[in-house]
């Protein structure tokens, strides 16, 4: 099976492990993996903030970098969640909504391919210590990936998963909502990481890189002792 990778531009920039375990996991799965060099940002960022035209641009080139493969997976809920809403972007020009729902088709991210897709839940992974898991908001509520990352996790060996308290509140990243309400944004990870510490977690583990951005550098900046880890680098545990 051939599987054609977005990386996404936290991954690329800022977080180039979770890429690597990401792609050494589908490997071992029995996956190909194709890179194509062509992508760049879903665009999201701008959509987010009104510039709909501008945002078109962006999404028109990772149309295009994508159109020949056979999957599409993404590391990241949100990003995944993007390539979703091209169709409804480009709902008034027919010929990129039929090209934008051929991606949105074929488009998982990580977790749900490998339940959903290659019929996986248990991928040989090792990690000792307890762990708690956090749902980002544009995996669970808008792309509907909330069973897969547990049904993973329950069969890593070694890891007990402890609930995490209002585990459905949103960390405060919300990509530019936390650069316009930095001062809300700070208040909602506060409350975060409190849960969390609650938990007495060794491991917080997320399926989003902002989330995970957001919750681990408010942790350091507090000095709290937890690890957080991206799903993916947990399966590539052994």
């Amino acid at each position: 099976m051939k599987v054609s990778l977005f990386i996404t531009c936290l991954v690329d920039m800022l977080q180039t492990s979770v890429g690597k375990a990401t792609v050494e996991v589908l490997e071992r799965l029995g996956c190909e993996i194709d890179f194509p060099t062509g992508q760049i940002c879903c665009g999201q960022p701008a959509f987010n903030s009104g510039y709909v035209k501008d945002s078109k641009e962006a999404m028109k080139r990772m149309i295009e970098t994508f159109e020949h493969a056979e999957y599409v997976v993404v590391p990241s809920g949100s990003c995944g969640t993007m390539f979703k809403e091209y169709p409804n972007v480009f709902k008034d020009d027919q010929v990129w909504k039929e090209k934008a729902e051929k991606l949105a088709n074929k488009t998982y991210e990580f977790t749900q391919f490998i339940v959903n897709v290659l019929k996986v839940i248990d991928v040989g992974a090792k990690l000792e210590g307890k762990a708690t898991y956090h749902t980002s908001c544009h995996m669970t509520r808008l792309l509907g990936a909330k069973d897969e990352p547990m049904r993973l996790l329950e069969n890593v060996k070694g890891l007990e998963i402890v609930p995490l308290k209002n585990n459905f509140n949103c960390c405060g990243f919300g990509g530019t909502f936390s650069v316009k309400m930095g001062n809300i944004s700070e208040q909602m990870v506060d409350e975060k990481v409190q849960h969390i510490e609650e938990t007495e977690a060794d491991y917080l583990i997320g399926a989003d890189c902002g989330c995970l951005m957001n919750i681990g550098g408010r942790s350091e900046r507090l000095q709290k002792p937890v690890r957080v880890m991206h799903i993916a680098e947990v399966l590539n545990s052994r």
